[in-house]
């Protein structure tokens, strides 16, 4: 099946897949081929792609997404997102740098509007930050 991951910056991936876990409102779902024709909300998340059937976890590649929209239509995965970044272009120390601040942001926050958007930054990070480590340990294997 076809997977298309869009973002605000264009397109990060239109390629021939196996299988997607998507994060939505409901929790994640596995897409596969012939999956029902679909359309749900994305959570902020990580995204897991499957490229071919036969490969192992080790060979499973990781995006950290922004929340956005899915559609699964015949063979087709559209996965609309504000952003998406593949492990192997996240710096772990900055994400980790951010991380803090969010955290510090968080725990200074003055109202509810600066508490929300702390623990939105908190999540996006720790996302980040789970989506390079699972690279790193993938690429030592």
């Amino acid at each position: 099946m076809q997977l298309q991951l869009i973002t605000l910056g264009g397109v990060k991936v239109d390629e021939e897949i196996y299988s997607v876990v998507v994060p939505t409102v409901e929790g994640e779902i596995s897409i596969y081929p012939s999956h029902m024709p679909l359309i749900t909300v994305a959570v902020p998340g990580m995204l897991i792609v499957r490229k071919n059937r036969q490969d192992t976890d080790d060979d499973l590649e990781y995006f950290a997404t922004s929340g956005g929209v899915v559609e699964v239509s015949g063979k087709r995965v559209k996965i609309l997102v504000d952003e998406a970044d593949h492990g192997e272009d996240i710096v772990e120390a900055e994400s980790q740098a951010a991380l803090e601040r969010a955290i510090k942001m968080r725990d200074e926050a003055k109202d509810q509007i600066e508490l929300e958007k702390a623990h939105q930054l908190v999540d996006r990070h720790m996302v980040r930050i789970k989506v390079a480590d699972l690279h790193r340990r993938r690429r030592r294997c």
